[in-house]
């Protein structure tokens, strides 16, 4: 992969830089564990905006700075004071977030090399893909500060590993090892800690190999169809399925099969 870096927006709590067709989005607060306060949030959908319009990215590998944490969760020193309304707000708008970060439009590799506990567990489960290292940590242990989780943990969570399961994690705000968080389908791998950016480089230049839209449409597709009945999300399906026949890549695409060569695809 090229060594070159695109110049990053003034962030200051998210790095933020380009090699090839990745971005890498680093929250570095690694002497709070990657906590999230405001300003974090702000950067991070800052960072995420950037990738989204930047039509030479193709994927984004999000991790934490450091070797203890992703994200740690929600910066408690802020969240004490807060007031209700500003508890909602705060909730809104980190939903906000990590509904970009769902809905990219690109796949997004969450690179968990530590603690992913409440908002960081959130942030994990809007991304695409989750690969951990051996000794990362999961968990949502809101209620054991007298909230629930706000970033879409009551909602994203069954949804990846089953309402009972979800449940028993959200309601006794345990914790749970990597190796658990990959047996109960939280988790797509578990990879030892020099392997970790290398793997989500590979998976996503894996999927770069594809045609572009037909990438785009499958994501869409299956979150969409996520939210919709089975019979919605079919016909949502065969949809895309045409959007995809009518382009330049689906014909190259079928053309190369046949001639039995690699396709070159232009994301048109």
């Amino acid at each position: 992969m090229s060594i070159s870096a695109v110049a990053a927006p003034p962030l200051a709590n998210v790095l933020y830089e380009t090699r090839a067709a990745i971005a890498y989005v680093t929250v570095n607060r690694p002497k709070v564990l990657n906590a999230l306060n405001v300003a974090t949030w702000q950067d991070l959908s800052t960072a995420f905006e950037n990738a989204k319009s930047d039509p030479t990215v193709r994927g984004v590998i999000l991790t934490g700075a450091g070797d203890k944490a992703f994200i740690a969760g929600a910066d408690i020193s802020g969240l004490a004071q807060a007031s209700a309304i500003e508890a909602e707000r705060s909730s809104r708008f980190g939903q906000h977030v990590l509904d970009l970060i769902e809905n990219l439009g690109k796949p997004v590799v969450a690179a968990i090399n530590g603690f992913a506990l409440g908002g960081g567990c959130e942030t994990a489960m809007a991304c695409t893909i989750r690969i951990a290292v051996e000794h990362a940590k999961f968990g949502q242990p809101e209620v054991k500060l007298g909230l629930l989780p706000g970033g879409g943990g009551t909602q994203r969570l069954p949804r990846l590993v089953g309402k009972g399961r979800a449940l028993q994690l959200i309601l006794t705000g345990g914790l749970i090892s990597a190796q658990e968080a990959h047996r109960i389908g939280l988790v797509n791998e578990i990879v030892p800690v020099s392997d970790l950016i290398p793997r989500a480089e590979a998976i996503l230049d894996e999927i770069a190999a594809n045609a572009p839209l037909a990438v785009k449409f499958a994501l869409d597709a299956t979150n969409k169809g996520m939210e919709a009945s089975q019979s919605e999300g079919l016909a949502l399906e065969a949809s895309y399925f045409g959007l995809c026949a009518g382009t330049e890549d689906k014909k190259e695409g079928t053309s190369a099969f046949l001639e039995k060569r690699a396709p070159q695809f232009h994301g048109r």
